[in-house]
């Protein structure tokens, strides 16, 4: 019988909000057995690029990562971010280590090619050293990612936060019963964005072909959703969207993925 293990990511206002981030941090250092922490980088680097005079670039709603890009959100996602995290899990008694994907070759990707939108400095997963994440697990050491990965040639690359979740949970699926949590803050998948209550409870592939050609779920989910039906292919046992609370509350409002 496989060990179970939980990787959870965060983003969107619960990075932000100080509150939503210490409530958050509070559950999860509740939560039992092992863990892994996956975060995003919220507005930190956006709110720094435009105090240095660096206006965002973005292209199908997704950012461009210039080679100054790339330098904020090292600074803010692999230091100012994923450190205060740590810090902060270590108070609440979790012996957690701050990562990068360059840090012990824990995540090597590849630059994404130019055509037919070239992205700048964006890393896609090629591997995921599973022998490190397990050495860490076994000794009870919490790894904590932030969105910065490598190509094994001296090159750091902003990479998916979402993204970097799926693919840890499906390189460690081999050797674990893996539970993938994306958490932010709303209670789930929602039928109507504007409504707050509309969370659909569960999602199977086909519903949400059905979902996605009548066009009802928003499209900054749709990419979320695409992650989390890959992870499953790739024999995660359950993956869950939800908010701060949903991760040790089972009467909390989420939403389940499942094929």
């Amino acid at each position: 019988m496989k060990t179970k293990l939980h990787i959870i990511k965060i983003g969107g206002n619960l990075i932000d909000d100080a509150n939503q981030l210490n409530t958050f941090l509070s559950n999860f250092s509740k939560l039992k057995g092992l863990k892994i922490l996956v975060h995003g980088g919220g507005k930190k680097a956006t709110e720094l690029s435009r105090k240095l005079g660096i206006e965002p670039v973005l292209m199908e709603g997704r950012r461009i990562t210039s080679e100054k890009d790339l330098e904020i959100a090292t600074m803010v996602y692999a230091g100012l971010i994923n450190k205060n995290i740590t810090a902060q899990l270590q108070a609440m008694n979790c012996n957690a280590i701050g990562l990068s994907g360059a840090d012990a070759n824990s995540i090597e990707s590849s630059k994404r090619a130019s055509y037919p939108i070239d992205f700048g400095y964006v890393g896609d997963i090629v591997t995921v050293n599973t022998q490190l994440l397990e050495i860490l697990l076994y000794n009870d050491i919490l790894p904590v990612f932030c969105a910065i990965t490598h190509d094994g040639k001296g090159q750091l690359l902003n990479t998916n936060a979402d993204t970097i979740a799926a693919d840890l949970a499906s390189a460690l699926s081999n050797n674990y019963e893996v539970k993938l949590h994306y958490c932010f803050e709303k209670q789930g998948v929602l039928l109507n964005i504007k409504q707050e209550d509309s969370v659909i409870p569960f999602i199977n592939s086909v519903k949400y072909a059905e979902l996605k050609a009548l066009g009802i779920i928003d499209k900054g989910m749709l990419p979320k959703l695409e992650n989390c039906f890959r992870a499953l292919k790739n024999n995660v046992s359950k993956v869950i969207i939800g908010n701060a609370a949903s991760i040790t509350r089972e009467n909390q409002p989420y939403t389940t993925l499942e094929l």
